[in-house]
């Protein structure tokens, strides 16, 4: 995701990619219940199903990789924010968070936001093609800056974020389940439970394992991200040749048109976090039942990815961001090892 910020030149490309693969474009809106007002989503064109597994359960301290004492790609520290202060309605008046924006940011690319004050973005709004809303409801606004719904960060700006308030991602986790020799499903010998596999992919920023996914840019529909983010870092598809393209286009279709577990939709506890501007992402599962899907595409590291394989989902396995808990409850959905 990462990386996505920092794309350029790679817009052309991508869709020309896309008309080659005639990946469906349909409306992708999904909908969830949590403790906070969401904006409503109707599923008339997606396949996907919730069920008693609804939302993420949230940590019992307050969002603790967004106050990672030195935030990411950069030698700034926050401020040090303890636990009974995080709340934006516990009064501190010594609170003195650093501003920080990367420069990257700074050079206002097409993804990116200009300044506060030499533009009026429309916040809490869908603005032009830009989504300022947020699932966790109203955000506040302090001297006309969104203020992080999930409250202080130790610093200000948008660091690595591109827009100021909501950031909005997807994430697709795609899954098998781990077979023998002859095609039959492996039980993990402690909780006799069959073993899932998800393609992982390692983030050239930081060298930490992740679910694939990305930006959803501009006036995209989340379904076409999901398609898009999975094709790009798992299977390298902007650098796939004439000849792959039929195959890549059957199988991603398949298994993108088949009934997908919406794991979680909501903010993420992610190091890039500011007080201004944050992480919010959809989490859908797509689970290859039969293993004749994706599973039998080579993998292939590409844009974010420095490395892609299938890992065995289990709870010792460490991950970036909140992925942990979204590979928790994929694996509690599908009855398996975690």
């Amino acid at each position: 995701m990462f990386h996505s910020l920092l794309r350029r030149d790679w817009i052309g490309r991508l869709r020309l990619v896309l008309t080659l693969f005639r990946l469906p474009n349909t409306v992708c809106t999904l909908g969830i219940s949590t403790s906070q007002t969401i904006r409503p989503f109707t599923t008339s064109d997606c396949n996907l199903y919730t069920t008693s597994v609804k939302t993420m359960p949230f940590s019992s301290k307050p969002h603790m990789k967004s106050r990672c004492q030195q935030y990411p790609g950069s030698k700034v520290k926050r401020f040090p924010v303890p636990d009974d202060k995080v709340d934006w309605s516990q009064n501190w008046p010594q609170y003195k968070p650093v501003s920080y924006t990367d420069p990257s940011v700074l050079k206002t690319p097409v993804w990116a936001d200009p300044d506060i004050g030499t533009f009026s973005p429309k916040f809490n709004a869908v603005d032009g093609a830009v989504d300022r809303t947020s699932f966790e409801g109203i955000y506040k606004l302090d001297n006309g800056k969104p203020l992080n719904p999930r409250g202080r960060t130790g610093l200000t700006g948008r660091g690595l974020l591109g827009k100021w308030g909501p950031n909005h991602a997807a994430d697709p986790i795609v899954t098998r389940w781990k077979v023998d020799a002859k095609g039959q499903k492996i039980q993990h010998l402690v909780s006799k439970h069959p073993i899932l596999q998800f393609v992982s992919i390692k983030r050239k920023d930081c060298g930490e394992w992740a679910i694939p996914g990305g930006m959803v840019d501009a006036g995209e529909q989340v379904s076409l991200t999901l398609q898009r983010e999975f094709s790009e870092e798992a299977l390298n598809s902007l650098a796939v040749p004439p000849s792959e393209r039929a195959k890549i286009h059957e199988r991603i279709t398949k298994l993108f048109k088949s009934k997908g577990f919406l794991v979680f939709k909501g903010y993420v506890d992610d190091p890039r976090n500011t007080d201004n501007a944050w992480m919010e992402t959809v989490a859908v599962n797509f689970h290859d039942e039969t293993g004749n899907s994706v599973s039998e595409l080579p993998l292939q590291a590409g844009d974010d990815a420095g490395h892609v394989q299938w890992v065995d989902v289990d709870s010792s396995f460490p991950l970036y961001a909140s992925h942990s808990q979204f590979l928790e409850l994929v694996a509690k959905e599908r009855k398996a090892h975690w």
